[in-house]
């Protein structure tokens, strides 16, 4: 297995990243934090394009808990029937809106804690809406950033969690902001899974990954 990265090293991949792009955003559409955190919801196992598409309409009548839970599952299951799941995440969003109102006066908690104790918010969806919503330096793992955290070495790890607690530690905290975008967007576009574009990553001296591509 390749050498780790050193701090110095992976202070440099970040300068990289800082440099190529000061403000990454996220690729969900959404108008509040309400709609981040249905949008997130919308988005396991489903692309961001996807879940755009679905949600356009859905969130010009629907932008807060109350005119969620008013328009009813069945509605929000015909908005959202595009995506993948949608059946079982209708019902979270119509829950987990149902939960906001009962218990948080219609706003969205900012504590990993309580947001994962709404219907179809795990930790990944929390650390989203922590980072994004709240501006909190959090990162979720999907499988394009853990691919990236143990393809580069910038964080090695054999489980989603592993690697989430690994970047924490190892990048630089005036980094940790955007690190989360930084290293999803890479994994998208760049470090992909079948044939990553190595020849043209800003990373690449850096990085350990040894079957790097030349075209």
């Amino acid at each position: 297995m390749p050498k780790p990265l050193t701090r110095a090293e992976i202070e440099k991949i970040f300068e990289a990243f800082s440099k190529h792009d000061p403000e990454p955003k996220g690729e969900l559409d959404y108008v509040n934090i309400f709609t981040l955190l249905v949008a997130v919801v919308l988005s396991a196992q489903a692309t961001d394009v996807g879940v755009n598409k679905a949600t356009k309409k859905l969130f010009e009548i629907a932008d807060t808990p109350k005119k969620m839970v008013a328009l009813g599952e069945d509605v929000i299951r015909e908005h959202i029937k595009t995506i993948g799941l949608y059946r079982n995440k209708a019902k979270n969003v119509f829950l987990l809106s149902q939960m906001l109102i009962e218990k948080h006066n219609s706003a969205v908690p900012d504590t990993r804690e309580a947001l994962e104790a709404l219907p179809g918010v795990g930790r990944k969806t929390a650390n989203v809406v922590l980072n994004i919503g709240f501006g909190q330096p959090t990162i979720a793992v999907d499988t394009h950033l853990f691919r990236v955290g143990n393809r580069t070495t910038i964080a090695p790890g054999k489980t989603p969690l592993a690697v989430e607690l690994a970047l924490l530690k190892r990048v630089p905290k005036h980094y940790l902001l955007h690190a989360h975008h930084w290293l999803i967007l890479h994994g998208r576009y760049v470090c992909k899974a079948r044939k990553p574009e190595c020849y043209r990553c800003i990373i690449a001296e850096w990085c350990r990954y040894p079957a790097k591509t030349t075209v």
